[in-house]
């Protein structure tokens, strides 16, 4: 079998051979072989885990990425099938979610509110619009500080009261937020919406979290092929897939 210095995997992919070393010392890739004087020798193994190790990332996240090759090396083939699961679920959800807001949108001046199905006359205490978005009140209020929400106060115990269009703009917001857009750009969508009803500002964030969204699974279709190629580098080197050894 060839083999392969660390600069060489290095260079294919504009990475310094530290980098290489780290990967190998964190379990992204296999243990590398040793010369009698210490130095690493890498194959086309090693090769083709550091192409699926860096798809993977492209995919799914450093973390994510990373688990899924160490769940390998570790004999977990099954656990490591699970956590790409999870990820295509993850990308199902955000697609349904964009589809929500989408719908959303079209019928911000309808009676009843089409994300949360509540009537214009349903009110929501802080702690039950964190539960109800799975948030912490502290996030809920750090939105309010942002500008996004602008809850009225219970003039008897100073507490907030969340009507139907700040649940609407919490929704939006939380919506917008797993997109990855930051709060000042929210605060911004979300007044365009509250004081004149236009979307544009919405729309424009859709289409760019739409392309966020297909590049992913473009890059979950590149990932899985390269995972794959390097589970057929495994089995013909050793006779066997990492999980059976």
């Amino acid at each position: 079998m060839n083999t392969l210095r660390p600069t060489d995997l290095a260079r294919e992919h504009g990475l310094s051979t530290q980098a290489v070393r780290n990967y190998e010392r964190d379990g992204f890739l296999p243990p590398a072989e040793r010369t009698p004087s210490g130095y690493r020798v890498y194959t086309e193994v090693h090769a083709a885990a550091l192409r699926a190790y860096l798809a993977l990332v492209a995919a799914y996240g450093h973390a994510l990425g990373g688990r899924i090759m160490t769940e390998i090396h570790h004999g977990e083939l099954d656990n490591a099938l699970i956590s790409i699961d999870r990820g295509h679920q993850q990308l199902l959800r955000d697609r349904e979610t964009l589809d929500a807001v989408r719908k959303a949108t079209g019928h911000l001046t309808a009676a009843t509110s089409p994300i949360t199905g509540r009537p214009p006359g349903t009110t929501r205490t802080v702690g039950e619009l964190a539960r109800h978005l799975r948030l912490t009140p502290a996030t809920v209020r750090k939105w309010e500080v942002a500008g996004i929400l602008t809850p009225t106060r219970d003039p008897a115990t100073g507490y907030r009261i969340y009507r139907a269009p700040d649940i609407r703009d919490a929704e939006l917001a939380h919506l917008l937020r797993r997109g990855g857009y930051g709060l000042h750009h929210i605060a911004t969508v979300v007044e365009q919406i509250r004081t004149a009803g236009g979307t544009d500002a919405l729309a424009t964030a859709l289409e760019e979290w739409q392309r966020r969204l297909t590049a992913q699974g473009v890059a979950m279709l590149e990932a899985a092929g390269r995972l794959g190629d390097y589970l057929h580098h495994t089995r013909d080197q050793a006779g066997t897939t990492p999980d059976e050894h």
